[in-house]
């Protein structure tokens, strides 16, 4: 395996990578749709921040490792190959049906495959390292083991005991990180890694565009259809507009900035904990403009005048919500004022979920591009509104 320098930059192998969780992402927008319920929802976001976690993973590989040769380029497809079967399962991960394997358990070995293919690649990939070892050995036994030995005890159960097994499983994860420390752990090129979270946040805003077709899927092309398509591309524009020219660059600067230990650390923080409620907010955006084509579309059930209701109603404006407050959150971790909108309108947008079905579906969908375009064009840039807080 071949170290990488300052200088490295995201590879095609990355990328053909990264194709598989755009299937993925899809897979859990169609879970939550599927039954759509809080509990069904709260079972989204697990399944997504195990899927998270399985793609951080190979992004820090990735960053210390060059993707594209031989030893670690065989490992990715090893491990596309097992995620394929993830995401094949997760629309049934909560229901197995009747016939076939039992799909919980099958979900959670290929899980644990992911993640001692992660570990053994790192111990091969640095043999003289011996603090990376040392922390190697620590996060397989209190951030692998346990969790692992959760999943599968929550594969037995169903319903919401086993959403709340696996949330345990999730949290005993996440904390484990910080309990093992960083200590070997490194980030070898800032420009990377940015690159690589920004490129995962556009294949969430693609699988959003993609949500909106299959809501209108089998109905026919009409006027109301069209205009609610056009809303909702440019509610994901406003959210690409928030990421891409306040928080991506904002990030990257203070990452180069960084050395040693405090680069790691901003890395896990802002990389690998906040981004993953970017993406959940943006899936739960595709939630909810899924279902509101879906409601304009189907005319033979749904009239024009009619709102949305249950937590698809709550996910529309919700997610964009979550997003916000998220990009807020990053940006004071490196240092700089998000701007009040964003930290006025975070939470605004997760109130507004008590108005959606108070209207009707089309025009809360109009209302909220509107709001989220004024919102992040009246915010301005990093560069124009943003004071540094610390060096």
């Amino acid at each position: 395996m071949i170290a990488t320098g300052e200088d490295h930059r995201v590879t095609p192998a990355e990328l053909f990578f990264d194709l598989v969780f755009v299937y993925a992402i899809t897979q859990v927008t169609a879970l939550m749709a599927d039954d759509p319920s809080a509990l069904r929802m709260l079972g989204g976001m697990v399944v997504l921040a195990l899927l998270w976690w399985c793609w951080c993973c190979f992004a820090w590989l990735g960053n210390v490792v060059r993707a594209d040769t031989g030893g670690l380029f065989s490992v990715l497809l090893a491990v596309m190959a097992v995620l394929m079967i993830v995401s094949l399962a997760v629309p049934e991960v909560y229901a197995d049906g009747e016939g076939g394997l039992h799909v919980p358990l099958v979900f959670v070995l290929c899980y644990g495959a992911v993640r001692l293919l992660h570990l053994l690649s790192y111990w091969v990939s640095s043999p003289d390292d011996a603090a990376l070892r040392s922390t190697l050995r620590r996060t397989a036994l209190l951030s692998v083991a346990p969790p692992f030995v959760l999943l599968l005890a929550g594969s037995t159960l169903s319903g919401a005991a086993q959403v709340l097994v696996w949330l345990a499983a999730v949290a005993v994860d996440y904390v484990g990180i910080y309990v093992t420390g960083s200590s070997g752990w490194r980030v070898s090129s800032p420009g990377h890694f940015a690159e690589r979270h920004g490129l995962i946040v556009m294949i969430a805003l693609g699988e959003s565009i993609i949500a909106m077709g299959f809501g209108m899927r089998g109905f026919p092309l009409s006027g109301p259809v069209l205009i609610a398509s056009v809303a909702g591309l440019l509610l994901l524009a406003g959210l690409w507009r928030v990421y891409f020219r306040m928080v991506n660059e904002a990030a990257e600067h203070r990452l180069t900035a960084l050395r040693d230990g405090a680069r790691t650390a901003l890395g896990r923080d802002v990389y690998t904990f906040l981004h993953l409620p970017l993406v959940a907010g943006i899936v739960l955006t595709s939630l909810g403009e899924k279902a509101a084509l879906h409601h304009i579309a189907d005319e033979h059930h749904y009239g024009l005048s009619e709102p949305l209701h249950g937590i698809v109603a709550w996910a529309l404006p919700g997610g964009a919500g979550v997003f916000l407050l998220a990009a807020a959150a990053i940006l004071l971790r490196v240092g700089r004022r998000p701007s009040p909108l964003l930290l006025v309108g975070g939470p605004a947008l997760l109130a507004a979920g008590a108005l959606v079905p108070l209207v009707p579906a089309l025009a809360a969908l109009l209302l909220l591009a509107a709001g989220v375009t004024v919102l992040v064009f009246a915010g301005g840039g990093p560069r124009e509104r943003h004071g540094v807080v610390a060096a």
